[in-house]
């Protein structure tokens, strides 16, 4: 059974800091991606960053390019999203997705998604 689970979401101020975590399980091993994706209030899901899960290879949106940083630990099969200098635009609901094949920022070529978690910038 394909899971992915997500923790770390929260409240915090403008320029504070959180780490997501995105625990993967069953056959989401196989996936070559997992990404972060986020949908802010009244807005579509959008691309934040994704890192091949067996090289390493990261990719950011421009709105975090700087200020985020996506890893993994591959022997705990969990995926992490830093995020820093958060802003109010960042707050949205965050979901990890894994990926077999596709575009790195198309969530339409994910094929698996955990269930998100909240994340709030106060200004």
């Amino acid at each position: 059974q394909e899971q992915l689970v997500e923790s770390g979401g929260g409240l915090v101020q403008a320029g504070g800091s959180l780490r997501l975590s995105c625990a993967a399980s069953g056959r989401t091993f196989s996936a070559r991606r997992l990404g972060w994706f986020r949908q802010g209030p009244g807005k579509e899901r959008e691309f934040v960053a994704t890192i091949n899960w067996s090289v390493g290879i990261t990719y950011y949106a421009d709105s975090v390019k700087g200020r985020f940083t996506i890893s993994r630990d591959n022997a705990e099969n969990t995926v992490y999203l830093q995020m820093n200098s958060l802003k109010p635009e960042d707050t949205a609901v965050y979901y990890c997705a894994a990926q077999k094949n596709g575009l790195a920022q198309r969530s339409m070529d994910y094929d698996y998604w955990g269930q998100g978690t909240q994340v709030t910038v106060s200004s």
